[in-house]
C-alpha cells in the first residue's frame, strides 16, 4: 500500500532543510530580487537585513513580496521547491527574540562568529515574510506539479 503524500508536511520539511530564499520586491520604478538566509516558524519566514538595502526600502513602500526556495537542479523531474507570496514586516520585541533564537539554532556559527560580524548583526533589523499563498513544487509527481498549501 502506497504511503499517503502530505504536501503540507513535505513543504514544512523542505523549508527546514534549506537555508536561502530569493525574495522578490518591487518599488515604483522596478522589481528587485535578493538571496537571503532564512529560518522558518511554520510557514512564516524570518530573515535579517539592513534598513538601507534596496529590498528593505522596497518593502517599506510596498510590503507585498514573493519568494522562492529551491536547489540548483540539473534534471526537470527532480525539481522541488517553494513559491509564495505575502507581506513583509519588521519584527520587534518577543517576535524578534523568537526569530533570533530560531536563527541561532539553525545557524550555530552565528554565536561563534568573529566579534566584528556579531557587532554588525546586532545593528541589523529582523523581518518576517508572512505568506498569504504558498505552493510546494514537486516535479516527481509530474512536470509542473504544484500543490497549494492551506495556510489558515
Amino acid at each position: 500500500m502506497a504511503a499517503v503524500r502530505d504536501p503540507r508536511k513535505l513543504a514544512l520539511d523542505y523549508l527546514q532543510g534549506h537555508q536561502v530564499m530569493t525574495l522578490a520586491t518591487v518599488s515604483m520604478d522596478s522589481p528587485w530580487a535578493t538571496a537571503l538566509f532564512y529560518v522558518n516558524n511554520g510557514f512564516a519566514l524570518y530573515f535579517l537585513s539592513a534598513g538601507h538595502t534596496r529590498h528593505i526600502k522596497n518593502v517599506g513602500g510596498q510590503p507585498q513580496a514573493a519568494a522562492t526556495i529551491q536547489e540548483d537542479y540539473e534534471d526537470w523531474p527532480a525539481i522541488k521547491g517553494i513559491q509564495l507570496e505575502g507581506h513583509v514586516f519588521q519584527l520587534h520585541g518577543e517576535e524578534q527574540k523568537e526569530a533570533i533564537s530560531l536563527y541561532e539554532k539553525k545557524y550555530p556559527f552565528i554565536k561563534s562568529a568573529p566579534s566584528q560580524i556579531r557587532l554588525k548583526l546586532a545593528k541589523v533589523n529582523w523581518y518576517c515574510l508572512s505568506p498569504s499563498r504558498l505552493y510546494f513544487i514537486d516535479n516527481s509527481q509530474g512536470l509542473g506539479h504544484r500543490d497549494e498549501i492551506p495556510l489558515g
